[in-house]
């Protein structure tokens, strides 16, 4: 085999978004040697699509708002499936993270009287969204970039990631190329930090970039450590659908936190058709009620708009289906409206909203001041991913830690929006805290070139079935073929023939990845990248669909059309997934942990 480089690290962090800089900043400070190894450019990360803001109980805008509070939003935004020492950490934890990038620089939107501004948004009780316009996952990154890049950190972009390696039971090091001209690196770690993302790219409509296909996901699962609750994909009730071009372009909750209301072709306000009984007390029942809400009248109720994600993006599919929706298949999103209320209201949604107008006016435009847009469901996050400690965030294989999307337990069977930026800052802390505590107390592996080697010959196998190798699948068919399995049989609504169906043909695809050629060389060949993230697509999409099948109810971000209601049963359990001995996914189930009696006491006081 060729050679490759080898470089030596206490920690490596696999990735560079919120929760990857976040890690890497922390065990660097801790004196540890950092090396952050990310699939794209710098500042590129996903975490610039999360616009709204990040959720922290700061009562800035609402002074009853509390951590507990926000522990009890949390908990029941995930349906009582989440790991409650996580949503209780992220809730204690997540002002004081939301300071700390305020002092590194960041600029947050401010109140009147200068504290850092909070707008409402789905599932929370309390205004607690601190933001930057509608581009606060943006400040994040720049701030985050900025710092990090005083501390030392060994920076490699361009990289993917192929394998972990492993002495023993522990993880040692990784396996990637770098992407432009395809040459192999080693990185020898004490510690290794997942930081990856999600799997959107296994959907046709997601509002994800091309960097996530699962790869954190794939790696871990690989590597033997379990993964959790991935039956729980959420779909973002708003992306857009017009022009094709950027189909499932995230539109921010922001625009609906702002005062936007969803309405259908008949320009009926849909969303007061259906709405759940534990929200009735809390929704509007008229417009009037629920703009006084988003004008910030503490006694107001909280507009249907602002519902949990699942709910808000089964209703628009609803629409749809039963020929109310817009000309290009979605609905449309309203905040134009408000001119009725706001003075130089035109001002105000920019000012409010620039990346939304900036947005809909390049790509497809229009002018949200004047007209509604055209929205759309978007496979957006998972909840499930990488098992972790919920104070340490090491994996069950030890020396794997994982934070932000790649890891679960925080959400539970789904996320309330703002969640995730402060997720990534609380636990990407942690998972650097002690990623560098187990470097300095386990000291360095041994890695195996045998190991190293055989994973290098499975990456190059696709040349050999290239065009000096009689041919071979296209890469590019085939995840085309797996996205539209996924879109169509485990989607919004589910039915158990459908994702059993889904299952047989990822088994058909998997055959089919097995024999993808690809031509030419290593350089700047998107072919032979593809046909490596096709491994971790077929992965994660054999997981998601395996997990769904296994519970039969409706939950979360999961709406089983065959078993419509909760069940007590599927209650009381989370679903592991686990590689087994024989190479195939296992499903286990898993008791939910009782909640302590004093978290119980917080639940039940903010029911």
């Amino acid at each position: 085999m060729e050679q490759y480089q080898t470089l030596e690290h206490d920690v490596v962090v696999i990735g560079a978004g919120g929760a990857g800089l976040r890690a890497a900043i922390e065990a660097s400070a801790a004196g540890c040697t950092v090396a952050l190894v990310c699939k794209s450019l710098l500042g590129k990360a996903h975490t610039v699509m999360a616009e709204g803001g990040m959720a922290a109980a700061m009562a800035n805008v609402d002074d009853r708002d509390s951590w507990k509070v926000h522990f009890a939003d949390t908990m029941r935004g995930g349906q009582y499936l989440n790991n409650w020492r996580m949503a209780q950490l992220h809730a204690q934890e997540a002002p004081a993270r939301v300071r700390e990038l305020e002092a590194w620089g960041a600029v947050f939107d401010r109140t009147k009287d200068g504290r850092i501004l909070q707008r409402n948004f789905g599932g929370h009780r309390y205004p607690r969204l601190a933001h930057v316009g509608d581009r606060t996952g943006l400040e994040m990154i720049r701030t985050l970039q900025d710092h990090g890049i005083h501390q030392g950190i060994d920076v490699f972009m361009e990289m993917t990631v192929v394998s972990l390696l492993k002495d023993g039971d522990r993880v040692v090091g990784a396996l990637g190329y770098d992407r432009e001209r395809g040459r192999f690196r080693v990185w020898k770690a004490k510690a290794v930090v997942l930081a990856t993302g999600g799997v959107g790219k296994a959907f046709r409509i997601t509002s994800n970039s091309w960097e996530y296909t699962g790869d954190g996901h794939a790696l871990a699962y690989e590597a033997g450590a379990d993964l959790l609750d991935m039956e729980f994909v959420q779909f973002h009730p708003t992306g857009m659908v017009w022009p094709p071009s950027v189909r499932g372009i995230l539109v921010t909750e922001g625009v609906r936190g702002e005062g936007g209301v969803l309405r259908n072709k008949d320009g009926r306000r849909f969303m007061f058709d259906d709405i759940p009984d534990n929200y009735k007390n809390q929704t509007a029942r008229d417009e009037e009620e629920g703009w006084r809400y988003v004008t910030g009248d503490k006694n107001a109720n909280r507009p249907p708009e602002l519902l949990t994600r699942d709910h808000v993006a089964r209703c628009i599919n609803r629409e749809v289906k039963a020929g109310r929706g817009s000309p290009h298949g979605g609905v449309f999103l309203d905040i134009a409206w408000i001119k009725e209320k706001v003075a130089n209201s035109e001002e105000h949604i920019k000012k409010k909203l620039p990346s939304m107008y900036h947005q809909f006016i390049t790509l497809a435009n229009i002018d949200i001041t004047k007209v509604p847009m055209e929205v759309g469901p978007t496979t957006h996050y998972i909840m499930g991913g990488v098992r972790v400690d919920g104070d340490t965030q090491m994996s069950t294989v030890p020396g794997l830690f994982a934070a932000g999307e790649v890891a679960a337990g925080l959400h539970g069977a789904n996320r309330l929006g703002g969640n995730s930026l402060s997720d990534l800052v609380v636990f990407g802390k942690r998972a650097g805290e002690y990623a560098a505590k187990w470097a300095k107390e386990k000291g360095a592996g041994t890695t195996n070139s045998a190991q190293v080697e055989e994973a290098m010959r499975l990456a190059l196998a696709p040349f050999d079935r290239g065009d000096g190798g009689g041919g071979g699948e296209n890469a590019f068919a085939v995840q085309s073929d797996l996205q539209g399995t996924m879109q169509d049989l485990v989607g919004i609504v589910r039915t158990e023939n459908e994702m059993l169906r889904a299952i047989e043909e990822v088994g058909q695809l998997k055959s089919r990845a097995a024999k993808v050629g690809v031509s030419g060389h290593r350089e700047y060949n998107p072919g032979w990248h593809t046909a490596i993230d096709l491994h971790n697509l077929l992965t994660v999409s054999e997981a998601i669909a395996r997990a769904a099948v296994e519970r039969k109810e409706s939950r979360g971000a999961q709406f089983r059309e065959d078993f419509p209601e909760k069940s007590a049963e599927c209650a009381k359990f989370n679903l592991i997934l686990r590689k087994g001995a024989d190479g195939q996914m296992k499903v286990v189930r898993e008791p939910v942990k009782p909640l302590p009696s004093d978290l119980q006491q917080i639940i039940d006081e903010n029911k």
